[in-house]
């Protein structure tokens, strides 16, 4: 489900902190994900499922960006409660998020290179991304 890559796509290095994890099917993340840049790259988008915040300490945090256009599914990044806080700036206006459980990131709308860092503060996740298109990166609460 990950693989580790350097900016040349070679593995032999993916030990070394800085480089990025794969992410081409739906998964669950978990505190040893922290610091972590995942790469959406897949054909059909999946959820990716937030650690409980019970199992997570303040300054936890993620980055997660589009490295291929994906055609028929949205990624989403889901947490079990509405603590999901923040915005995104896409096409130039502001996406608010307050009280969300699921950021996406939108099949069709999506641009390589949108992003959303995501970070938990001791009591909510909070959010700030880019998105180049109308529509591109969403958030709910389902």
């Amino acid at each position: 489900m990950f693989s580790r890559i350097d900016s040349s796509g070679d593995p032999k290095n993916a030990e070394r902190p800085g480089f990025i994890d794969t992410i081409a099917a739906a998964t669950s993340l978990n505190e040893d994900d922290n610091g972590k840049i995942f790469a959406l790259n897949a054909a059909a988008g999946a959820e990716i499922g937030l650690p409980a915040v019970a199992d997570i300490e303040a300054g936890w945090g993620v980055r997660f960006y589009t490295a291929a256009a994906f055609a028929t599914t949205d990624w989403t990044i889901v947490s079990a409660t509405n603590v999901i806080q923040g915005h995104a700036l896409v096409d130039g206006a502001h996406v608010a998020g307050i009280d969300e459980n699921t950021i996406s990131f939108v099949a069709t709308a999506e641009s390589v290179g949108d992003f959303v860092d995501v970070f938990f503060d001791g009591t909510n996740f909070i959010a700030f991304g880019s998105g180049v298109t109308s529509g591109s990166i969403t958030f709910t609460a389902p």
